[in-house]
């Protein structure tokens, strides 16, 4: 059974396809990097998976389920990372927590509790009182993982959750995510930074104007000699650099 199947997915802004005839299968239990340029899907991609968005025509399953009709029975399984941090300004980080663990009906207890822990673990405690409004972009990116992790779920849906992260936290978070895998978690997620997707990933996907223009393990794609920027570059048709004169 996969994580996530996606079949003929398209979606359709202003007569143009964002996602056109999306095929893609994520394996149970895979640390999966869904790599494109600027423009090429990611994000739509993501907002359709969890619901955010409904596509204009095909078919999502994840988790063995399709998602219409099971979304909230699926909701309470994923964990989201959004681009842009869907967060409460006006919570505190541990009101905020607390509040997310609520809405995944752990008990108030537990979800205080585990509020507590996610605080400590990420970092954060010291920080705990401050309103979410006066976070850093780094610290907005640790508590939103904090809450995808609180409920404890089987699939994690992260888009470019390293973006704008200092060195130290984005170690740390690696660290929590290749823990979650180990123990039978999948993560999908999408991020510019090629290295860290080479580095953390076992599956991949590359999006280009819509379209999967390739898919497979790690080692597949990146057979012989080539780095995964290699591959990325040269499927997605990245111009080589051209000199001007005034700057030699």
């Amino acid at each position: 059974m996969f994580a996530i199947a996606v079949r003929g997915l398209r979606k359709i802004y202003n007569g143009k396809a964002a996602v056109d005839g999306l095929n893609l299968t994520v394996p149970r239990g895979s640390f999966f990097g869904f790599l494109g340029p600027n423009g090429a899907g990611k994000s739509t991609t993501i907002r359709m998976l969890t619901g955010l968005i409904p596509p204009t025509s095909g078919e999502i399953e994840l988790l063995g389920m399709p998602l219409a009709g099971n979304e909230m029975a699926i909701k309470q399984r994923i964990g989201l990372v959004p681009d842009e941090s869907l967060l409460f300004d006006r919570l505190s980080g541990a009101e905020f927590l607390e509040f997310v663990g609520r809405m995944y009906h752990l008990s108030r207890p537990m979800a205080r509790q585990r509020a507590e822990e996610l605080l400590e673990l990420f970092e954060l405690a010291h920080e705990q009182r401050k309103l979410i409004a006066e976070y850093s972009k780094g610290m907005r990116k640790r508590i939103a993982m904090a809450a995808s992790l609180i409920h404890r779920p089987e699939l994690f849906l992260m888009d470019e959750p390293f973006e704008g992260v200092d060195a130290v936290g984005a170690r740390l978070m690696k660290d929590i995510l290749q823990d979650q895998v180990r123990h039978g978690a999948t993560i999908f997620l999408t991020s510019h930074v090629l290295e860290v997707v080479e580095r953390l990933c076992d599956h991949a996907a590359i999006i280009h104007e819509g379209r999967i223009v390739a898919e497979g393990s790690m080692a597949d794609l990146r057979a012989g000699s080539e780095s995964l920027e290699d591959v990325f570059v040269r499927t997605v048709g990245g111009r080589e650099y051209e000199k001007l004169e005034w700057l030699t």
